[in-house]
């Protein structure tokens, strides 16, 4: 089912117990990171999210980690499974459908049911109840400082809107922001995402808006690296079955979700910078202090009680973990069109997204392992991606120790070993310079007469079928 805003979710968590409030008083200056990152990495049923509820100074309560496990993130998008979502994509794809594959991309847009996703149009919106259009300040929100040597407060789930000044298109993303004073941020958004492209192509100040809460497959859909062509608010509006409501902003020409909790309206200015960062990333590393455009309230609207929603990022497993596992699955249908020998992908939480992607493929000529890896690079935001490891199609690549074993024992460094240099995540500490660095593709299939391998592969061992079935059926008689 839709969920309308993030209360609706909220009430939805707490009745399936998946939520806890706290009500004990607590700082929003690292004490609710540290609650947070435990829970988030407690696992099992005490991984819940939190509503704190008496942030000392403030009467607003803060809302962390509601996404921050596979079911909370299934029914964020009103799915069982993260896996139903990329099976809902696969049937809109028509796998024989013409044309290249940025082709394909594009006519996945049209594929949406427009009719049911496009967004409506309200006068009348709740993130509106309160509106500050003289003197706005961001001194009433609960923005937490996070790790001890950030460079401030952080603002660290937003919904961020630009239009593209040239064609018009939205875009809506996901960037850090850091709260400089009361009337100005940091606009952490990096060089390769669409905000920055926007950004890139204005001449003169840039309407910003940046919308907290909302319905939650809006939220997600903020963070999602949807292929071109895509309009995030159409693609919430797809994963909810119905349009996302949107009101026009009273300072600026842009529309924002008419469920958020709270808006801020401004404008970034090209030609200005300012130091933004350091800031404890999701890398598990301070990010590191550079120059990035700032952000100028010129309104601030909201709920007459809102909810404050943030994530705390760190060494995972956290919330943001996720949100891109989310993507990965609804997204995983994309690269099988492109390429159909792969079985299935995953980017584990060790690998923080851009470190690690282990695909499997249905291998069936010399140099398919690595026509895969150099395909991957070459798609979209993948191009990030510093480590590809390529597996049989037998090999569960959800199984970090298979897939180590395979990784190791499958591979002739000098034979299976890809080393090539491309663009690299804003945030890779240990790139050969900002934003561009080496890169490792592993092949660990395995080798047989397509590769030209000198040896025998092995055979691996295996008991027979017969066995297995006879000791199973047994098993109670051994006194197990």
């Amino acid at each position: 089912m839709p969920f309308s805003d993030l209360r609706e979710f909220v009430a939805h968590l707490e009745r399936r117990g998946r939520l806890r409030r706290v009500t004990a008083p607590v700082s929003r200056d690292l004490e609710i990171t540290e609650i947070v990152d435990r829970v988030s990495k407690s696992g099992g049923e005490a991984n819940v999210a939190l509503l704190f509820e008496r942030v000392e100074g403030f009467d607003v309560p803060v809302l962390a980690n509601a996404f921050g496990s596979a079911d909370r993130m299934a029914m964020a998008l009103g799915a069982d499974r993260l896996d139903d979502l990329g099976a809902r994509i696969a049937k809109l794809l028509d796998l024989k459908m013409p044309g290249s594959f940025l082709d394909k991309l594009r006519k996945l847009g049209t594929l949406l049911d427009v009719a049911r996703a496009a967004p409506r149009r309200v006068s009348d919106a709740p993130c509106q109840e309160i509106v500050e259009t003289t003197n706005p300040s961001l001194a009433g929100l609960p923005i937490l400082t996070c790790w001890p040597h950030d460079g401030g407060r952080y603002i660290t789930l937003p919904a961020v809107f630009t239009r593209d000044p040239v064609s018009g298109a939205r875009n809506v993303g996901m960037y850090r922001l850091q709260m400089f004073d009361d009337r100005t941020l940091g606009m952490h958004w990096q060089t390769h995402k669409g905000g920055a492209e926007h950004e890139h192509r204005a001449t003169s100040r840039m309407p910003v808006a940046i919308a907290l809460g909302g319905d939650p497959a809006m939220i997600y859909a903020a963070s999602a690296p949807l292929p071109p062509g895509i309009d995030e608010v159409v693609f919430a509006g797809w994963l909810r079955g119905a349009g996302v409501e949107l009101v026009a902003c009273r300072t600026i020409d842009l529309e924002v979700p008419a469920q958020a909790e709270i808006v801020l309206e401004g404008y970034v200015d090209p030609t200005e910078r300012r130091l933004e960062g350091p800031f404890g990333d999701h890398t598990g590393y301070y990010s590191l202090a550079r120059e990035y455009p700032v952000f100028h309230l010129t309104a601030l609207t909201r709920r007459a009680r809102p909810i404050y929603p943030t994530t705390i990022v760190g060494r995972p497993p956290q919330e943001d973990y996720w949100l891109g596992k989310a993507t990965e699955r609804i997204f995983l249908p994309i690269m099988k069109l492109m390429l159909p020998e792969i079985v299935d992908v995953n980017m584990p939480a060790e690998g923080v997204f851009h470190n690690m992607v282990i695909v499997s493929i249905r291998k069936r000529y010399p140099g398919q392992a690595r026509k895969v890896m150099q395909a991957l690079w070459g798609m979209g935001l993948m191009m990030l991606a510093k480590t590809i490891v390529v597996v049989s199609e037998h090999v569960n690549v959800h199984d970090l120790s298979e897939v180590a074993w395979r990784a190791t024992g499958n591979i002739d460094p000098r034979r299976d070993l890809v080393i090539l240099e491309g663009p690299m995540d804003d945030l890779d500490h240990a790139a050969l310079r900002h934003r561009y660095g080496g890169k490792l593709g592993v092949d660990a299939t395995e080798k047989g007469p397509l590769d030209d391998v000198v040896q025998a592969w092995p055979e691996e061992i295996r008991m027979s079928d017969e066995v297995r079935n006879l000791v199973t059926r047994r098993w109670s008689d051994y006194g197990f």
